[in-house]
């Protein structure tokens, strides 16, 4: 398969309301929109690389320069039998995991799209529906977040993940426990956390959580299995979990029980399911996680989400979660049993609208084979 084409379109997208974790807020996503053109198929791919260097080294400005400057050139006019040839083709640069995912993600729309099939039957998915969780940021006070609980309970979510600081921690995980004693809970420090705060982390234990999700410094597995040994709630690993190297040091230290693939922090798909295989054998826990996706990243997600191993409900909302207005054709919704359905039509299997891209689009560049 010739990539004829590749445009990158640089998307700004308002959230339906802001998202707050302890690094900051965000108001606003600058999106990477990548197409990849060969014959009549186009495939799509998203870059979620933030404004800033905060949850990540990468940003949406670095994540431009890598593929212009090197992805590019490397795959314009190049013929590819499949991803994994054609993921071998972007070793060459080092890190820039953002980049070179949201390339990935295109070339495998794409080949699927070729072959007539929907992408989970590639990957080997087992499943047409995937569990939905929900990721809810720092809030002013606890009314808030308490009637954001209920509301996405409502709407049928099967687990409330929410986001934690120093300071912001036990007092309000009493409150919420006080009105929802029995729901799946998780929370999230964003690595906001050190060994230094071991007693507070301990009295996590309390609240009957079903994890307790990055809350060390990304780079120190060893002080997360220190942390795992004294407490009893499992620990999963994110923002630590870069590729399949670092996964296989963590789980050998005992660092986590459980683990949240995030595609585009790994990698791409490829990297994402060597990271799913190993941990299913080593009966490691796995979900797939977020990053505030417009319906593009959402979905291939939800392909990814299929895979057998994966056994916690992921951070895949609905489109209305965070948008107004979402740009494929169908926006995700959220089945009445917390479910979303995967979509089946070949490639990602959803359409994206050109207007709606038209509206939000910023800039864009085009790149053609000779």
């Amino acid at each position: 398969m010739r990539i004829e084409k590749i445009v990158l379109r640089l998307l700004e997208m308002e959230l339906v309301r802001e998202f707050e974790i302890s690094v900051g807020k965000i108001h606003k996503r600058r999106i990477i929109l990548v197409e990849f053109h060969s014959e009549d198929n186009v495939g799509y791919g998203e870059c979620t690389a933030g404004e800033g260097p905060f949850f990540s080294y990468e940003t949406y400005d670095t994540a431009l320069i890598i593929m212009q400057k090197y992805l590019v050139k490397r795959i314009i006019g190049k013929v590819f039998r499949d991803p994994r040839e054609f993921r071998r083709s972007l070793e060459f640069v080092r890190g820039h995991n953002m980049a070179k995912a949201s390339m990935e993600y295109a070339f495998w729309d794409l080949y699927a799209k070729s072959l007539g099939k929907p992408l989970y039957k590639l990957y080997g998915g087992i499943r047409t529906r995937i569990d939905a969780g929900v990721s809810i940021g720092i809030k002013k006070n606890i009314r808030e977040l308490i009637e954001l609980i209920e509301t996405y309970l409502d709407r049928g979510y099967k687990r409330i993940k929410i986001k934690i600081k120093p300071g912001y921690d036990i007092g309000v995980l009493k409150e919420v426990r006080e009105v929802f004693p029995r729901i799946k809970l998780q929370v999230d420090a964003n690595a906001s956390y050190d060994l230094s705060m071991m007693n507070v982390l301990r009295k996590l234990d309390d609240f009957d959580l079903l994890m307790i999700e990055q809350p060390l410094h990304p780079e120190d597995l060893v002080g997360h299995a220190i942390l795992q040994s004294r407490i009893r709630t499992p620990i999963c690993l994110d923002e630590s979990i870069t590729s399949i190297h670092t996964t296989k040091s963590a789980l050998r230290l005992g660092s986590c029980k459980i683990i949240n693939i995030k595609p585009p922090r790994v990698g791409g798909i490829i990297e994402a399911m060597k990271i799913h295989d190993f941990s299913k054998t080593h009966q490691i826990g796995l979900w797939i996680g977020g990053m505030l996706e417009t319906g593009v990243g959402k979905t291939h997600l939800l392909h990814i989400a299929t895979l057998p191993g994966i056994n916690y409900p992921s951070d895949i909302s609905e489109s209305q979660r965070y948008w107004r207005e979402d740009i494929i054709g169908r926006p995700l919704t959220l089945n009445r049993d917390g479910t979303i359905n995967v979509p089946d039509k070949p490639g990602i299997g959803v359409d994206v609208v050109p207007d709606l891209v038209e509206k939000y689009q910023k800039k864009v560049w085009t790149y053609r084979a000779l």
